[in-house]
């Protein structure tokens, strides 16, 4: 998706905004822009790009706006936001998904080396944690949606088998390319 339709989706979405809801989507981001900027905020625009320049929000990185939308009662305009995102299906998708809960059920408490074998930098793999630091099952999800969003159509299972095998996890890439085969993929 272009990042012009991009745009001038947040354009439509900043106009459907009331003050209130506007001044409620500040206080939820209070955590991450400054109060100072925050202050200058008097359009929707204004903060999405502010969350632009902090690399919260992108194309391909709309979660957090579009939970925060829920929120504040727009569930409309949080899934606008995520149908834009989503576009076409993506190829791989389906074994991408798969395994993503295989490495959930079996990766354990080493994700953090495979995030690196993954060239996932250490301030991601950082964020990665801070999102869930008590929920191992939610962390590896999200270490999965950060290499997926870093890698874009380039991301390959057959790449994360690798991965995993350089990193003696041998055991979590035999039980992946098991379930792989079991649902009529083929490995490549």
């Amino acid at each position: 998706m272009s990042s012009l339709g991009f745009d001038g989706l947040l354009l439509l979405i900043s106009d459907e905004l009331t003050r209130d809801q506007l001044d409620a989507l500040k206080f939820l981001f209070r955590g991450v822009i400054g109060k100072r900027d925050l202050e200058k905020v008097d359009k929707g625009v204004k903060l999405f790009q502010l969350l632009f320049d902090r690399s919260l929000l992108s194309p391909d990185q709309t979660d957090l706006l579009a939970e925060n939308l829920c929120l504040i009662k727009r569930a409309d305009l949080s899934e606008r936001l995520r149908n834009f995102h989503r576009g076409p299906e993506e190829p791989g998708k389906k074994e991408l998904d798969l395994a993503t809960d295989v490495l959930a059920d079996h990766l354990g408490r080493s994700w953090r080396k495979l995030a690196r074998k993954l060239a996932l930098t250490e301030a991601r793999i950082d964020s990665v944690a801070a999102k869930h630091p008590t929920d191992l099952e939610e962390t590896i999800r999200e270490l999965m949606k950060e290499w997926r969003r870093k890698r874009g159509a380039d991301c390959q299972v057959s790449e994360l088998i690798e991965a995993l095998r350089s990193c003696q996890f041998n055991l979590t890439a035999d039980t992946l390319e098991d379930k792989l085969r079991a649902a009529g993929f083929a490995l490549t």
